[in-house]
């Protein structure tokens, strides 16, 4: 039974946007309407967590490729790519002023 709600809660309520203090609102009414265990309250918010952070995570990762994606698109240069030719160009004008 506690399986079924917690994938309906995770389901319906989007685990990312999921606060501490609602996660431990929600926890506080199931364990009340369900006559939940300490125990099984304690796992139920161990789980809605972890399913939170991996979603959150998820999330950082794909925006992370897009953006990546839409600089390349437009043409922005990486920070490592703009120091890596910083540092080819200070090494040219040190050669042509003739210190090694």
């Amino acid at each position: 039974m506690l399986e079924i709600i917690e994938k309906a809660v995770m389901t319906g309520l989007g685990a990312v946007a999921l606060s501490q203090k609602k996660a431990e609102e929600l926890l506080a009414e199931l364990k009340e309407k369900y006559k939940l265990s300490e125990e099984e309250g304690k796992a139920f918010m161990e789980r809605l967590q972890g399913f939170a952070k991996e979603s959150r995570e998820k999330i950082a990762e794909a925006a992370e490729t897009e953006v990546k994606k839409v600089m390349e698109r437009v043409g922005v240069v990486s920070r490592d790519d703009y120091d890596l030719l910083l540092k080819r160009v200070e090494e040219l004008e040190r050669r042509l002023s003739g210190n090694p």
